[in-house]
């Protein structure tokens, strides 16, 4: 069983940083925290947790940051958290399991990045990320802003997963002013860099240039299989905003030529469709999207309701609306399964009573 060192780089957490060190500690032999420029308790309550705090100038570049902090790390292994980040009690029950497994021969663990969250709070978007990484593999931290390791050797993916849970909002801007930065510094955007340019300019509204970076992205074809399957999502977004509905699907239709259709993209089609009434068309991308196999291992964003319940509700309404009852209300019974508490269910369970009276 190979040893943890959890390293942080953290800056004004002051109410979170207790709830993630206190989900985490017991479950690793070492904590570094490495503080950006604190005007918070955020160094009083790392201090509570661990001896090892040390301070590093802010310069506007993550990788340089992790960095340093990983380079503290006594650990066989090193693992990131950030400071809104917890691990939930049933992927604390995994953790020991996962900690036994690494036994030197493993490199990387990827796990799931649970980020986004209905009502209910279940899981609506989650995607896996290099998280535990074998100390002194060679293995660092590239990129200023979506930083990232470009991991190598053994590689495992495993079920255990972190929960990201923000209590109030990050500075929307960072990310951008820190492209925009790199830019005017004459520097070159690897593709990568260039795919997450696109999505904080079509973030900041900034469509016709979104495009643009977006455009350049898929014509040099040297992005990442999954980046160039989102970046064809994002163009179709932008192209909808810019009220250029008939470039937006032609956007989506692309994403085909890279791989296989995801569920996530053929719920986008089916939504296109049944925005304007076309009920037909709509059924057939839904039905697709159930077809689709979800392979989170693919390592691309992933949207569980796309698997399931979003297809399946939305096929209710798409048959109802062409006069096939039975089949509308054998798929809200199947929508069911994946959430018997929405109230979208409930709300047609009534329609269909309704119209047997």
């Amino acid at each position: 069983m190979g040893t943890i060192s959890l390293c942080m780089i953290v800056r004004d957490e002051e109410d979170v940083l207790a709830r993630c060190l206190s989900s985490a500690a017991d479950l690793v032999e070492e904590i570094i925290i490495v503080d950006t420029g604190s005007k918070d308790r955020t160094k009083e309550i790392a201090k509570s947790f661990t001896d090892k705090l040390f301070d590093f100038t802010w310069r506007e570049d993550f990788a340089a940051a992790r960095n340093f902090a990983f380079s503290h790390a006594a650990g066989d292994y090193c693992m990131w958290l950030d400071a809104d980040d917890v691990i939930a009690q049933p992927d604390r029950e995994k953790f020991p399991a996962l900690k036994e497994s690494l036994d030197g021969n493993t490199d990387v663990v990827m796990m799931p990045y649970y980020t986004g969250f209905d009502s209910n709070g279940r899981v609506t978007f989650s995607y896996y990320r290099e998280r535990i990484i074998k100390n002194g593999a060679g293995m660092v931290w590239k990129g200023k802003v979506h930083e990232v390791i470009e991991t190598r050797g053994k590689v495992i993916y495993s079920d255990c997963g972190i929960t990201h849970s923000k209590l109030r909002p990050s500075d929307p801007d960072r990310n951008l002013r820190i492209f925009e930065k790199m830019l005017e510094e004459g520097e070159v955007l690897d593709p990568r860099q260039q795919y997450y340019y696109g999505r904080e300019l079509y973030y900041h509204g900034r469509y016709l240039e979104a495009l643009e970076v977006f455009g350049k992205f898929l014509e040099e074809g040297r992005g990442w299989l999954e980046n160039n399957i989102e970046a064809c999502r994002q163009c179709a977004y932008c192209w909808y905003a810019l009220n250029r509905e008939d470039r937006a699907l032609t956007a989506l239709f692309s994403s085909f030529a890279y791989d296989v259709p995801r569920a996530e993209i053929c719920c986008d089609i089916g939504r296109h469709f049944f925005d304007r009434q076309l009920w037909e068309q709509a059924a057939y991308w839904y039905s697709r999207a159930l077809a689709c196999e979800r392979r989170d291992g693919r390592g691309g964003f992933v949207q569980p309701e796309c698997y399931g319940f979003q297809p399946c509700i939305q096929l209710c309404v798409c048959y109802s609306r062409l006069g096939r009852q039975e089949e509308a209300r054998a798929y809200n019974e199947r929508a069911a399964i994946f959430q018997p508490d929405s109230p979208a269910v409930a709300y047609n369970r009534a329609y269909f009573e309704s119209l047997e009276k």
